[in-house]
């Protein structure tokens, strides 16, 4: 989709549809000549969409559409709501509520009027809510189905007319609506192409023109003494990847803090020797979303090359069951040189998260955030709401909240308490990987990881809960892109905050 800026009216720039959205309590700013007769008291009071207000057939009732043909175009209503309460998620779920019926006309160009006295953030947002809401996976479609022939496509080209120039928020907003559309790619592309290695390949190629990329394999992992990933990657013929993407512009201040960005990546979990149950095993490709949204981030935060430094790191792997793989009752020995008895397999992902969280501290990261679908237990706490938030930092947890709150991303912070703590520890080693009582599982994963980030401000993002089939209006299926916009806000803020 093309995005174009525009202070020229909606009706100049071609479109063939032309949004227009409807506030409680307020008139149809620029409406157009009434069509009604001027007997007709209905139109008396304004244009003729004004009339379509009056006489209700159009309302301002958040998500309701009215539409309405005239001097060649579609004209397409979109209640807002009230403006007190019209923040910019709502502008993301207006701008995809408008887009699926703009689909369904068969648009090629849209083009959405800009309420007045909207501010930047909500400029940005009707972007992103666009962009969001006109993807579509479709990567392996034969195009021979009858039905799938016939579904809509997203318009070609999307108008945002203001009265003064919006070119940078709408070009933030178009930064982050692909930047989470590449990592719903990532997560909808199937296990058997989306390989650790083929991951790798990604990293690599957007390194050509942003980043410098280094990518460890098997026995370069073993031998850095990564037991904890290693073991991980034992069960699967598949090579595994360690990928590291460094960023550092030349304008960022010396002495801003290196952000560290940590994205789990198990390509698909079966669970290993612990195996999971058959029923909706599939969804586990979508295992290595964090890893996800941190490429995507790591490449956006490049592209509008934000002026700080970072290091990002994605550990790629597949956790299978074979007869090398690593069992319960194993003890492994982290990098940091901490102990790890197993007790269950299917807790893989904070054994991956221990060396790349060791490592990422190790290659100068001095604020941390790690994004995993780590836990089951989130699901449970949050459901598809709320992301989970731990951390060692109120400071940093607060920025990363805020980066959430406005990305549309939010999470819900849980405590860190020396009695979590005490249930990870083991009788063999220093940890357990898995607490068999399974009481604050989400908390004691997060502890887990804790112990290996060093004196570095740290933030967990457990997203299992809202990686995958959230229901939102511009992300209702399969892969979300969840954390992507979080961590490029959270880029953008560390970065004007220098």
């Amino acid at each position: 989709m093309l995005v174009r800026a525009t202070t020229d009216s909606p009706i100049a720039t071609g479109a063939d549809t032309i949004a227009i959205g409807l506030f409680a309590g307020e008139q149809v700013k620029h409406d157009l000549p009434n069509g009604l007769a001027s007997g007709d008291s209905a139109g008396a009071r304004g244009g003729a969409l004004q009339a379509l207000v009056d006489a209700g057939e159009a309302k301002p009732a958040f998500k309701r559409l009215a539409l309405w043909h005239a001097e060649g175009v579609r004209w397409l209503l979109v209640g807002l709501g009230d403006r007190a309460a019209f923040d910019p998620e709502r502008a993301r779920v207006a701008a995809a509520t408008a887009l699926a019926r703009a689909k369904e006309l068969g648009t090629r160009e849209l083009c959405w009027e800009l309420p007045h006295r909207v501010s930047a953030a909500h400029t940005a947002a009707f972007v992103e809510g666009t962009i969001l809401a006109a993807y579509d996976y479709r990567a392996h479609k034969s195009g021979g189905d009858e039905d799938d022939a016939d579904a809509p496509g997203a318009p070609e080209t999307l108008w945002v007319s203001a009265h003064d120039p919006v070119d940078g928020p709408v070009a933030l907003g178009v930064s982050a609506g692909f930047a989470a559309n590449v990592a719903r790619d990532l997560q909808n592309a199937p296990p058997n192409e989306l390989t650790p290695t083929a991951l790798a390949e990604r990293a690599r190629a957007i390194g050509e023109d942003h980043l410098t990329v280094e990518v460890m394999g098997r026995e370069e992992i073993v031998a850095a003494g990564m037991g904890a990933f290693a073991a991980v990657t034992q069960g699967s013929e598949e090579e595994p990847a360690l990928i590291t993407l460094r960023y550092e512009h030349p304008d960022a201040p010396p002495e801003a803090p290196v952000l560290g960005f940590v994205g789990k990546a198990v390509t698909f979990d079966s669970g290993g020797i612990s195996l999971k149950p058959g029923a909706k095993m599939a969804e586990m490709k979508f295992d290595m979303s964090g890893g996800a949204a941190v490429l995507a981030a790591t490449e956006a935060v490049a592209r509008e090359g934000l002026p700080l430094r970072l290091v990002a790191v994605i550990g790629a792997t597949e956790n299978l069951p074979s007869g090398r793989a690593f069992k319960p009752g194993d003890i492994l020995r982290a990098s940091t040189g901490t102990t790890i008895e197993v007790i269950n397999t299917d807790a893989e992902g904070r054994l991956v998260l221990a060396d790349c969280l060791a490592h990422a501290v190790a290659q100068g990261a001095e604020r941390l955030v790690d994004v995993a679908t780590l836990t089951g237990a989130i699901v449970s706490a949050l459901g598809s709401t709320y992301a989970g938030l731990i951390g060692d930092d109120d400071a940093w947890c607060a920025a990363v909240e805020a980066a959430g709150a406005a990305a549309g991303e939010i999470v819900w912070r849980l405590p860190l308490h020396p009695e979590y703590a005490e249930l990870i520890k083991s009788r063999y080693a220093d940890v357990v990987n898995a607490v068999e009582n399974r009481k604050a599982g989400s908390i004691t994963a997060a502890e887990f990881l804790h112990r290996f980030t060093g004196d570095v401000p740290w933030a967990h993002l457990d997203i299992a809960g809202t990686a995958w089939d959230t229901g939102r209006a511009y992300a209702p299926k399969g892969g979300s892109g969840m954390a992507t916009r979080l961590l490029l806000e959270l880029a953008r803020a560390h970065a004007h905050a220098a």
